[in-house]
């Protein structure tokens, strides 16, 4: 049996209510280089207001702890990251700081996002967690492409580059975040038969 299917906001209701937004990126010269999480060059969803995340990520650090609390997973345990990074500057920089207020003091962690390099799916979710775990099936994370120039304050050395790379994935952490709190961060590990 062969099973498919597709998923696309580009309808003119999806565009017309992200552009109202001011989530859209005007970076329409080059679109393969139009999302840019982390990125100085970065633009998109910006001004303050009811759909966005608390300037220190207050709802992405509650979310990661109670994660982190159900599973008994010690903090320290944790190397890599696939995070939301919607490349949109305010949320992004909001899950950055949760993660490094949270995870700071790791130096072998790794932090990529599968969002930005993939769109806005309705199941955007369960793509990431795949792609985690497939991270830890395989050993290679892939690569944060278009990061050119880091924004100030963010530590380049937690994020991996443009080129896929090896990691032994001891705990992974897939965080998906949205508009209004609806957010949700999964931990996978990998099984090891006794």
């Amino acid at each position: 049996m062969l099973c498919g299917g597709s998923d696309s906001a580009i309808i003119p209701i999806g565009i017309g209510g992200f552009s109202a937004c001011g989530i859209l990126s005007r970076g329409n010269d080059d679109p393969k280089k139009a999302s840019r999480p982390w990125d100085m060059q970065g633009d998109g969803f910006d001004p303050y207001h009811t759909t966005d995340p608390h300037a220190r990520g207050k709802s992405c650090v509650r979310c990661i702890e109670m994660a982190l609390a159900d599973s008994r997973v010690g903090r320290e345990d944790i190397n890599y990251i696939n995070a939301h990074a919607a490349s949109i500057p305010a949320f992004d920089l909001a899950e950055y700081q949760s993660i490094t207020h949270l995870f700071g003091q790791n130096s072998e962690l790794q932090m990529n996002s599968t969002k930005f390099m993939i769109s806005h799916l309705h199941l955007l979710g369960a793509v990431e967690a795949i792609a985690t775990i497939k991270a830890i099936e395989t050993g290679w994370i892939h690569p944060n492409i278009n990061l050119e120039h880091p924004k100030q304050g963010v530590d380049s050395s937690v994020l991996v580059g443009h080129e896929k790379e090896r990691l032994d994935i001891k705990v992974a952490l897939s965080n998906s975040f949205g508009f209004g709190g609806h957010s949700s961060s999964i931990l996978f590990a990998p099984y090891y038969r006794d």
